[in-house]
């Protein structure tokens, strides 16, 4: 049986030149502009791929940010610390609020 083909057509896409876009944090409205499609068709046709872009593209970005902070680099070392290890540097935090012990007989 000769399949119908009287419906949509769909043109080929690269799906690597997409996820590259995507590893990127391309919106769907970029990628869409780029390839010829719209926005909202580029997140229809293209979820999967785009999802796996972007994680690919976040895992990079922290990958290089770590590089970072082991290299030395104070900024990003404290940046990390505050985000991952939940450090702080409030000296008013509520860790430190209690009030000192005062012996009255010492004085």
């Amino acid at each position: 049986m000769v399949p119908n083909n009287k419906g949509k057509k769909y043109k080929t896409h690269d799906a690597e030149m997409i996820k590259r876009l995507a590893s990127t944090m391309c919106t769907f409205e970029e990628i869409g502009y780029i390839i010829g499609m719209t926005g909202e068709g580029v997140k229809k046709r293209f979820s999967k791929v785009i999802e796996e872009g972007r994680a690919k593209g976040k895992a990079s970005l922290r990958q290089a940010q770590f590089e970072k902070a082991l290299a030395g680099d104070t900024r990003m070392q404290i940046w990390l610390g505050r985000n991952y290890l939940e450090q702080k540097d409030d000296p008013n935090g509520e860790e430190h609020s209690t009030p000192l012990p005062w012996d009255e007989e010492k004085e």
